[in-house]
């Protein structure tokens, strides 16, 4: 009898809807803790990517670039390794990173007169391609040591719809890179290195030209002028207006003189990084000459020049510029800003920037009249 009464509850439809529902509720807390791990590690993955992509847009050289690149996305994912293969069939990239000399590539970078021939994934690869590594199709990729097994990542860095090179990551693991793995960030990391590689190329280019300042890598006077012309043209055709800053070191003469031309020359370098930290991606940053700097805000007003100039003054003065291993100093800017509408009739774009210049430079030297350290306007010109 008692048999058959355990028998009757074990088959109790409460008790055994109660028995699935705390399995159920297993299930859904390890799938909870799956998923708390799994945002864990793509909030990880996130952050890392984020800092990895701002290091290269900070890169000023080719030669930077391609070092963080190769070693530096190496030790942030924890890659077996890493290959950048660049298109360069007219030898251009080569030049400008070696002169007129030649000379062997960075480790790990590879130059190709064609890419296709590379590797077959090449001819159509418009997003990452996730993988086993296979010696015949990929060891092209390779500039060093070819791996011996595991899975590769072929990241494509396309430009204004052409691919310009590919990264290749490398992993002795079978099972890190496949594809069923997403690749949306591999995707962004690619068009963030092309971007860095073609800045990298303009801006060597433009030093080999003449246009850019050796000292602080800024553009140079003569660009500032050709550059300011373009803009004042295309604000002219948007209705808009334009404002220029110019910028002047405080007392730079005493630093050269109390420390010498090589820490004065330190102190420029610094003031232009600062200066460039706080500009826009359509802006236009100069040495000017000597201790002035120019910067050119494209489509924007003078409150705008006003806002700029007062980042840039607050960035500068901050913090205090180490000279050499003992010393630092505080160092001040006195800033004037200047903004131009040009009237539909205007088409002597170089009179009119030289106007607009000499306002600026006004504005400046009322700041500098006024004590330094400090900022000055001139009044909208309309012409």
């Amino acid at each position: 009898m008692a048999q058959l009464q355990t028998e009757r509850e074990s088959r109790d439809p409460a008790a055994e809807a109660v028995g699935t529902l705390e399995e159920e509720n297993r299930l859904l807390q390890e799938r909870l803790v799956q998923l708390t791990e799994e945002v864990s590690r793509n909030d990880s993955l996130f952050r890392k990517t984020q800092e990895r992509e701002l290091e290269l847009l900070r890169a000023g050289s080719l030669t930077q670039l391609f070092e963080r690149l190769i070693q530096g996305l190496k030790g942030s994912y924890q890659l077996d390794g890493v290959t950048l293969v660049l298109h360069d069939p007219q030898h251009e990239i080569r030049h400008l990173l070696y002169g007129d000399e030649p000379a062997q590539p960075p480790p790990g970078v590879r130059f190709v007169d064609t890419l296709l021939p590379i590797a077959p994934q090449l001819a159509a690869l418009e997003r990452p391609w996730l993988g086993p590594f296979h010696r015949a199709d990929h060891e092209l990729l390779f500039a060093g040591v070819v791996p011996r097994g595991g899975s590769v990542a072929l990241i494509p860095l396309r430009r204004h719809e052409q691919l310009d090179g590919v990264l290749v990551f490398v992993s002795n693991d079978p099972l890190r890179f496949t594809d069923e793995l997403a690749s949306d960030f591999l995707a962004h990391l690619g068009l963030v290195a092309a971007i860095c590689v073609e800045n990298a190329v303009n801006r060597a280019r433009l030093l080999r030209s003449g246009l850019t300042d050796f000292l602080t890598g800024f553009h140079n006077r003569r660009y500032l002028h050709a550059r300011l012309r373009e803009e004042l043209s295309r604000t002219q055709r948007a209705r808009q207006s334009i404002v220029c800053l110019m910028i002047d070191v405080d007392h730079f003469k005493r630093i050269n003189d109390q420390y010498g031309h090589l820490a004065g020359d330190a102190v420029l370098r610094e003031v232009a990084q600062r200066i460039d930290a706080e500009m826009r991606i359509s802006d236009t940053g100069a040495r000017f000459g000597g201790d002035e700097f120019a910067m050119v805000l494209a489509q924007a007003t003078i409150g705008d020049g006003e806002r700029v100039a007062g980042r840039v003054l607050h960035a500068v003065r901050t913090a205090p510029i180490a000279i050499g291993e003992s010393a630092q100093e505080t160092v001040t800017l006195s800033i004037g800003v200047a903004a131009c509408t040009p009237g539909p009739s205007m088409r002597d774009y170089k009179v009119l920037a030289e106007r607009l210049i000499a306002e600026a430079d006004a504005a400046l030297y009322r700041a500098k009249s006024a004590g330094r350290n400090r900022i000055a306007t001139s009044p909208n010109i309309v012409m």
